[in-house]
């Protein structure tokens, strides 16, 4: 892989740019690329560019504001509130299709600028109840993409297995562990860096990031 190219599906927060990190590490050429779909904090779309920026990586910037107008949920809509699922419902941030759309339009760029590999930062450890999240949609997308581009695609999902702490651990493995602790957004809230400390996804972010630190005797 080192000899070929990547696109990575880039958010500019933790998960997207830890990967971003482990995409330069094994290929020769990186491109990443953002969905513009009018989401609730629009400091996500400018946290990417400044990050792929700051890694010298070529940064594509999708329209993709039709999703906004099919998908009312907590990270379109100002007015509806950020809850996790209960009884089996998806949480509100849960946006229908998107990895969906996100990685069909990645393939489409790959197809354009000659990339065989697409990576993305799905987990199915700390995934939320998400449904295109999970090993399985990955897999069956793979295999959906290569048909109907009669191409050889292959999605990478380094995260898949992993929970928030080893995720950390991987980041500081890559020697960037402060770079996204402190310049990625993850708040469901638009806090740069640690965040809000109060929404789902920085009490997720916070507790593993405790639990790698307590294993390095650090917390």
């Amino acid at each position: 892989m080192k000899d070929e190219k990547a696109v990575v599906v880039f958010s500019g927060g933790q998960d997207s740019t830890t990967c971003l990190f482990w995409a330069k590490q094994q290929f020769k050429e990186v491109v990443a690329v953002t969905f513009d779909y009018n989401q609730r904090h629009r400091l996500e779309i400018d946290c990417a560019r400044q990050i792929a920026s700051e890694l010298g990586v070529e940064h594509h910037i999708l329209d993709m504001s039709l999703l906004n107008q099919l998908a009312p949920n907590a990270l379109t809509r100002d007015d509806i509130a950020v809850r996790e699922g209960e009884n089996g419902e998806l949480p509100s941030t849960f946006v229908p299709g998107r990895n969906l759309l996100f990685l069909s339009f990645a393939g489409v760029l790959a197809s354009q600028i000659g990339a065989k590999h697409i990576i993305t930062g799905v987990c199915e450890t700390d995934f939320s109840g998400y449904p295109d999240c999970r090993d399985m949609f990955i897999k069956s997308l793979n295999v959906t993409l290569n048909l109907s581009m009669d191409a050889s695609f292959v999605i990478h999902t380094p995260l898949m297995w992993i929970n928030k702490a080893a995720t950390w651990k991987l980041a500081d493995d890559l020697e960037a562990l402060e770079f996204v602790r402190t310049k990625t957004l993850t708040c469901y809230n638009g806090v740069i860096a640690d965040g809000c400390g109060e929404c789902p996804a920085c009490k997720l972010r916070q507790t593993g990031l405790d639990e790698y630190l307590l294993s390095r005797g650090e917390c």
